[in-house]
């Protein structure tokens, strides 16, 4: 399971981004695809789709 940083996330909007520990581009996080509560710099670990625009990740928890 890939992990990374929250880089940024807006509650009020229920989307974000995580950068990945592997350097990779950063990957768009939805509120539906949340397991834990997240806020920005949190270590997070996350499964990866394809979504409509890119990679998403979903399953994302606290590490």
């Amino acid at each position: 399971m890939p992990q990374g940083t929250v880089k940024f996330f807006n509650e009020s909007k229920g989307f974000g981004f995580i950068v990945p520990d592997n350097g990779e581009p950063e990957i768009f996080v939805h509120v539906t695809g949340i397991v834990d509560q997240i806020r920005e710099n949190d270590k997070v670990s996350y499964e990866v789709e394809n979504g409509k625009k890119g990679l998403n990740a979903t399953q994302v928890k606290r590490a």
